[in-house]
């Protein structure tokens, strides 16, 4: 009776352990940083979609147009002003998720597209 006892309680712990791990794994997928590059425009002010101003890259993927919806974080921000009166090409590096069915960006990195013409 005692080793039954025993044995329930590991095996309680190792699938505890088991289930944090594979959430650790699913919260570390989507914080895989990457690069978009495309036209930053201003939700309010070019899109009209937005009542605040706030970041947007559209990405061309697969024929259609993407668009990124940036955090209103310290470095989107700081960039907000070289895309809020004229859309620009823009670089950006950071994370995304699905939130409402829209991409929501988070910026560790926004810079103009010098590259792209």
């Amino acid at each position: 009776m005692i080793v039954q006892t025993n044995m329930n309680y590991y095996m309680k712990k190792l699938i505890a352990i088991a289930l944090a791990v594979a959430g650790m794994t699913l919260m570390a997928a989507d914080s895989t940083p990457i690069t978009i590059k495309g036209l930053g425009r201003c939700a309010k002010c070019s899109m009209k979609e937005k009542e605040a101003c706030q970041n947007v890259v559209e990405v061309e993927k697969d024929g259609k147009k993407v668009k990124y919806y940036f955090v209103n974080n310290d470095k989107s921000k700081e960039f907000h002003k070289n895309i809020c009166t004229a859309d620009a090409k823009v670089k950006a590096t950071g994370t995304v998720k699905e939130v409402d069915g829209k991409k929501e960006f988070t910026a560790t990195k926004i810079e103009l597209d010098k590259e792209s013409k």
